[in-house]
């Protein structure tokens, strides 16, 4: 795997990118996240023959913050497809967690002649999340004083073992960078007002792509009723319950979640049996 800093269209980026095979696979993190978060699957996916690459969304991570830089789905959705452009990936599937799962689903009902297939792991904008819960993803964006991140990652991870104090001075650090607040407010903003406008779940019903649907079974900020409504709406979609694991299953679970999401890259859907694996 390697690590670069990356331009689309002005805006700044940071990029990780593994593998040389033919068939691409994106991986976008969500909110407060970047690229890096995906750290325990990228490798995983590129030595079974994909070429990989996850990037930081503006306003996050190592890319573009502050007053200007426009955070939401939209300039997400299409941040993602101008990265895509300037790559020259001209289809991929494309794996999204959380907002970045929204974003995800975003792009894909707008370009599905792009699209393989998409994978969404504890995914927003499938369906109406509600006032209750906005406002406090919105107050959690906002806040990212010590205490803020090591209740975040509390709640997102659920074996609290896997919660380095490394990992936490990383997150402030990264997520106190100059322009962060401002970008952080920006989104948080949006996602208070406009987040639950934006969803996504009845068009991507109508695509004819498949749709993998992962969720650990402890996830407190996108509970699995979530995913079981996604699942039941969307007809070409399998979905996964993860045991032991919360928001953030892709890396709390690594080996299973990348078993999950190789069968669907090969196309064999929810064959794979295993302790902690349930399907829907």
């Amino acid at each position: 795997m390697i690590s670069y800093p990356f331009s689309v269209q002005g805006t700044h980026t940071r990029v990780l990118e593994a593998g040389q095979g033919e068939r691409a696979v994106v991986f976008v993190h969500g909110t407060g996240g970047r690229a890096d978060r995906w750290v325990r699957n990228i490798d995983a996916i590129a030595a079974a023959g994909y070429h990989v690459y996850a990037m930081d969304l503006p306003g996050h991570g190592y890319a573009s913050k502050g007053v200007d830089v426009a955070c939401s789905v939209p300039a997400y959705r299409d941040f993602l497809g101008q990265f895509l452009d300037a790559q020259k990936i001209d289809r991929a599937t494309i794996v999204g967690t959380s907002l970045g799962g929204h974003v995800v689903a975003a792009y894909a009902t707008a370009n599905p002649a792009r699209i393989d297939g998409i994978a969404l792991v504890g995914s927003m904008g499938l369906v109406p999340i509600g006032d209750e819960a906005r406002g406090r993803i919105q107050a959690g964006a906002n806040n990212q004083t010590r205490d803020g991140v090591a209740t975040k990652l509390a709640r997102v991870i659920h074996d609290q073992a896997l919660v380095t104090a490394e990992m936490q001075e990383e997150e402030w650090r990264i997520n106190n960078s100059a322009g962060a607040a401002e970008s952080f407010a920006t989104l948080g903003r949006y996602i208070a007002a406009d987040l639950d406008r934006d969803v996504v779940g009845e068009p991507l019903a109508g695509t004819d792509f498949p749709v993998l649907l992962v969720w650990g079974e402890e996830d407190k900020t996108v509970p699995p009723a979530v995913g079981e409504k996604a699942r039941a709406m969307l007809p070409r979609s399998r979905l996964a319950l993860l045991a032991c694991a919360a928001h953030t299953a892709y890396y709390e679970k690594p080996e299973l979640f990348n078993r999950v999401l190789l069968d669907f890259l090969a196309g064999q859907g929810a064959t794979h049996q295993a302790a902690g694996l349930q399907w829907k």
